[in-house]
Order: structure tokens, then sequence, then C-alpha cells
């Protein structure tokens, strides 16, 4: 079982400064603004022959009532309850500050193992600017820089000398990983939620709420999954913050790296043009996709007949895609999205042997053969697998150059509808033959 490491602190100390580098990523957004990080971000390190895992926590005020500020400390307590060495995160630049003594409290009555880092020390005499820290009745101050690296080894030496090493180099298997995207404020954390069971991650009525992509292990019946919670992304013109921008990188870059996503629109509000810009976008990805419609228990019988409509008008390329009506809230609906999210899966993931692709060439090319162009008539002769997530066909015969758009679009939808390939959308690829007796080999 590999060791947790918690990351806490009040906000903007370099927390997750820190946490990239424990876990050698950029995975966290880092900027030089207070509460960037809301929700709990789990990384693995290794140092030598140990593995960890490290946990990003946003700034910790346990002092606040309600508000974001509150839904964020309740995630840090979590984090907290779960730690096996919690590493306090203080600020070497503005020094001892009150709700430092506040948090230090706190984290001392947990009982767990605590070490206290004295971030941005670089540059500075260490033993002076740990001095005053030794109020906080933490042990020793290990003065850092999370930016630089400076004292970073020596602190993970500490955290991790009671723990075993670990013989097995084998990668763990976290399953498919599923990015849940679409618009602001249409229920992607709340279904999170809803499918772990705990408020493992932020859910409030506010748009913007979530700004990371939040990676978050699950296992149901016996199978693996990575849930990535993702930035409501926005029209381009209405991104105006710096940090949201970060936020719809993350977002982006979370689709590209999962193999599915799931699609969640608002059955309160219009199918819009972001919906299906977001919808192409993963399509563009090659990613498999869900499409779940959100809040269908707040709209009456009318509403739900134009969203349907709506669906079929403004998202018809998703003709692959499985429909699911939900309300995360209340856990309506969502037991079939994992299904789907398997069947997906599997149909991206799917190996097709090169004899049955190419019977299904011919079988396709005798129901509908390519169109003329001039004289000739292109030949496709075989096709093989050219790669997966998504599948991938190449076909190979004479001037296939030639072949309009709309044959290539009956060719997906008949090997899709041969393979059974529901969920994921379907690339091909044309390599023609070069003729030996055209001049110059062409």
């Amino acid at each position: 079982m590999k060791p947790t490491l918690v990351i806490v602190g009040r906000p903007n100390v370099g927390k997750s400064t820190l946490f990239n580098r424990l876990t050698r990523t950029r995975d966290a957004l880092v900027a030089d603004q207070p509460g960037l990080t809301r929700d709990r971000h789990y990384g693995h390190g290794r140092l030598g022959s140990k593995p960890y895992l490290v946990v990003d926590t946003g700034g910790f005020e346990p002092q606040a009532k309600e508000g974001i500020v509150h839904e964020m400390a309740r995630q840090a307590e979590a984090a907290i309850a779960e730690a096996d060495v919690l590493i306090f995160v203080v600020d070497a630049r503005t020094g001892l500050a009150p709700q430092d003594k506040v948090i230090a409290e706190l984290l001392r009555r947990s009982g767990r193992p605590l070490l206290l880092a004295v971030n941005k020390g670089e540059g500075m005499n260490r033993a002076v600017v740990g001095a005053e820290f030794y109020e906080l009745g933490c042990g020793d101050p290990h003065v850092i820089s999370s930016a630089h690296g400076d004292g970073v080894h020596e602190l993970l030496d500490i955290a991790l000398e009671r723990f075993p090493d670990e013989d097995g180099d084998g990668e763990e298997q976290h399953g498919p990983r599923v990015a849940i995207v679409g618009r602001p404020n249409v229920g992607k954390s709340t279904l999170i939620n809803t499918l772990l069971g705990e408020e493992r991650v932020i859910a409030f009525d506010m748009p913007g709420t979530t700004r990371d992509a939040i990676e978050v292990p699950f296992e149901r019946n016996g199978r693996s999954y990575t849930l990535v919670d993702t930035a409501g992304l926005r029209r381009k013109g209405k991104v105006f913050e710096t940090i949201e921008k970060f936020s719809v990188i993350k977002t982006l870059q979370a689709v590209e790296e999962s193999n599915v996503a799931v699609l969640m629109v608002d059955a309160t509000q219009e199918i819009s043009d972001q919906d299906a810009h977001i919808a192409g976008f993963c399509i563009d990805a090659g990613r498999a996709l869900v499409v779940a419609v959100n809040k269908w228990d707040s709209v009456d019988d009318y509403r739900k007949e134009r969203i349907k409509l709506d669906i079929a008008r403004k998202l018809n390329f998703l003709g692959f895609a499985r429909v699911h009506y939900v309300s995360a809230l209340k856990g309506q609906g969502i037991a079939g999205i994992l299904g789907s999210v398997d069947k997906a899966y599997a149909a991206a993931m799917a190996k097709m042997s090169t004899p049955r692709l190419t019977r299904a060439l011919i079988g396709a090319v005798e129901k509908q053969a390519p169109p003329r162009h001039g004289l000739s008539r292109p030949k496709l002769r075989y096709a093989h697998q050219g790669g997966s997530n998504p599948p991938i066909i190449v076909i190979h015969g004479n001037t296939l150059d030639q072949i309009p758009a709309s044959y290539t679009r009956f060719l997906e939808k008949y090997f899709m509808e041969v393979f059974k390939l529901q969920g994921t959308p379907l690339r091909i690829q044309y390599r023609t033959s070069k003729n030996p007796f055209a001049k110059d080999g062409r």
C-alpha cells in the first residue's frame, strides 16, 4: 500500500508547486493568486524504490463557516483524515501568520505524523528563517524551495523513512480514464460525487467552481476507473481571466488524455452551440463519447420532448453515442452511465483482424461501390487496423485519393455496424498503390 502524503497550508504558500515537484508533473495549476486550488488533487511519485501518493489541497481556512472557502476547508479536512504523513507548508517570505497557528493546532490534534516545510526559502539563511516557526509546535522546520527544489529531497526522505521499499515495479492499472466535460454549472462535480458516494470534489452552485482537472481513482463492481472532473468550458469570447484560460487548457488536455468523455448538458437550458463545440472537440480528439442530460427531474414533459428534439437536431453528429437522461443530484438514471462507458471503451480499444476487415470491406463495396472519377473507379483491395482509441482502419487500393467524403462516411457507418462499435468515432485512412508503369513512378 502506497503511503499518502497530504500537503496542507494557508492559501498561496506554494502547495501546488510542491505537489508538482513531488510528482514531477505540471498537473496542478500554479499562479501567484490565493485560492487557485480548490479540490483535493491526487498524484503519484516515487523516491528510489518507494512509491507514494501525494494529495494537494486548497488553501486551508478552518474558521470559514460558509461559501466556497468553507467547502475548500472541508476538502482539506477529508484529505487530512486519509493521510499517512502531513506536510504543513508555511511561507518563509511572509513569516509566521496567525492562521498558521490555527492550522498547526488542528494538524497536531489529528494525530498524524507531521512535517513542517518552510517554503520559498531559496537564498536565505535556513537557521534564521526556520527559527520563528518553532513556535508552531510541529517539530523541526525544514526550509525548502518548491520552485527550485532546494531541500525537497531531504524532506521526502524523512517523510518516507518509516515506510518499506516496494519490490514490484509493475504499473498500477487504473482502467479507462473518463473525462467529465461540459459547460459551467451543468453538474459535472455532482455526478462524480454521486458515483463515488462521497463529496470528493466541491459541488457548488456557482459557475467556475472547478478550476483544475481533478483525477479520482474509482472502483465499481471490481472494475477500476479514473474519473477526471474538469473545468466548465465557456465560449472563447467570455474567457477573460488568465486562470480561467489555463483551466480551459487543462480541460482540453484532460480530454485528449482520456479514453472516454462524458458530455454533460443541462436539461433546463437550450442545447447551445457551445455544447456542440465541446462535443466536436471530443470527436476531433478521437475520444469515445457518452452523453448525459442532467437535471432531468427539473423539467416538465413538454421540455423533455424539446430537449430530445434539440439533441437530435443540434448534436446529430453524435449518432454513435449513447444518451442518458439523469439527475446527478438525486442519483436518478446514473447507473447506466458506467455501463455505456464500458461499452464505449471496449469499442474504442477493439481489435479487428485483417481478414475480417477485408471481408467487411468487400461487403461494403458490394452494397455500394465508390463513385467513378472520370473513366476509372477507385479500387478498394484490402483493409487492416492501424490503431485504437479511436479505431483506425487503413484501406489499400488504387486511386483512393479520388474517394469523396460522403463515401468515407458510408464506410465508417458500415464498419461500425459490422463490428458493433457503439460509443466511439472511427477513422479511415487510405493508402493508394503506386502505378509502376506510370512516368516517374506515379
